[in-house]
């Protein structure tokens, strides 16, 4: 097996982090992380190339696999300080541009693709309803075909990017019946009639992205805005999943390494009673507890997306490999916190926005009851 990164891999990563640092760290700092980026930093996102990273160069993409682009993601999440950016980008890329890169027709994909790689449009998962939560395919919005179009009916929640989304993919139901099998996809436009966008909502975590709901009030589709059959919702979902639980927690492997640096840094350079805080045992074995928690995710991560690379059903690796993630930067966050003491909990970079950020992490992409009960699944139970 071969753990070490290519040279062409080491140097991408490097590159990313030299240019997020060089042109969006600066507007990132001047417009103070607790508040909405702007599309300014969003085209630039696009003009690195950071928001087509998986999707076909051919469609304004990158066409990096399954590894390289966590590990591009990782280097966004470690260069940027605010890890709400990087969160929006990976909802709209692995939510977004590549259910309609792998299942849009050719026409639509090449109508909306280049201009959501370069950072002109913004994506915005709509799948979440109030009452379906985890159960995603519990779905109450309808669908109703009617000669080349399908009406939707219906209110979602909790979907990143909504207030500014450009381009939505919204999942409904057009024979309840079918359960996992009634469920269709679809690709809405923002200013389609009908379709009523909320104004952001407040949240604990990742709180530069702008979080709202979506009413779909006879909102009228296109046939050639559907993705794939119908009734084939269900697996594009499934499938829009794998790439996001695979490769969005990337960003918090960046995030965590930042910070574990961070405590390093601290502990070598802060003295209590006259000797540098690293000299404590307690302090460094819990700093060397945050190493190998980062460690044993980090590989749990690159290899379930080596294994989607392979071709496998990476489902239960994946599962594991997103729940490390999460669970390892609730761990940094609040040990970290007790390493820099007072300074962790200022509110203007410390660490206890680690602890927030992760927190809205550990639901988004599934809960942990739902990654065990795919790993429980995959274990045949």
């Amino acid at each position: 097996m071969e753990f070490s990164w290519s040279e062409s891999q080491t140097a991408r990563f490097k590159h990313i982090c030299e240019q997020v640092r060089l042109h969006i760290a600066p507007l990132v700092e001047a417009r103070g992380i607790d508040n909405f980026f702007s599309r300014d930093e969003w085209r630039l996102c696009g003009d690195l190339g950071l928001l087509g990273l998986s999707v076909h160069e051919s469609l304004g993409g990158q066409g990096l696999g399954w590894l390289d682009t966590a590990r591009a993601m990782e280097a966004f999440g470690y260069a940027c300080e605010d890890a709400g950016l990087p969160f929006s980008a990976a909802a709209h890329l692995f939510a977004v541009a590549m259910p309609i890169a792998e299942f849009a027709s050719e026409d639509l994909a090449r109508e909306l693709l280049p201009g959501m790689c370069c950072g002109d449009l913004v994506g915005a998962n709509a799948i979440t309803e109030e009452q379906s939560g985890s159960d995603v395919f519990a779905l109450q919005m309808s669908v109703e075909k009617d000669g080349d179009s399908y009406i939707l009916n219906g209110n979602k929640n909790y979907i990143s990017n909504a207030p500014i989304g450009d381009v939505f993919v919204t999942y409904g139901t057009i024979n309840p019946k079918y359960g996992f099998l009634g469920v269709t996809a679809f690709v809405v436009d923002r200013n389609t009639p009908g379709l009523h966008i909320s104004e952001p909502f407040y949240k604990t975590g990742l709180q530069s992205v702008p979080g709202g709901t979506a009413r779909f009030e006879n909102c009228r589709v296109p046939a050639t805005r559907r993705l794939g059959e119908e009734g084939q919702g269900g697996t594009i979902f499934n499938r829009s999943m794998q790439w996001e639980r695979a490769c969005l927690p990337a960003i918090f492997l960046g995030v965590m390494e930042r910070q574990l640096e961070r405590a390093v840094t601290f502990a070598k350079q802060r003295r209590q009673f006259k000797t540098p805080l690293a000299s404590f045992q307690a302090i460094s074995h819990n700093i060397a507890e945050m190493k190998l928690r980062l460690e044993a995710a980090r590989l749990l991560l690159y290899r379930g997306c080596w294994l989607s690379e392979q071709g496998e059903n990476a489902t239960s690796e994946i599962s594991m490999a997103k729940l490390a993630v999460a669970e390892c930067a609730l761990h940094i966050g609040m040990e970290g916190t007790q390493v820099l003491g007072g300074p962790a909990i200022k509110g203007d970079g410390g660490m206890e926005r680690v602890v927030r950020d992760a927190l809205a992490a550990s639901i988004a992409s599934g809960t942990k009851n739902m990654q065990l009960e795919l790993i429980a699944k995959g274990l045949g139970l």
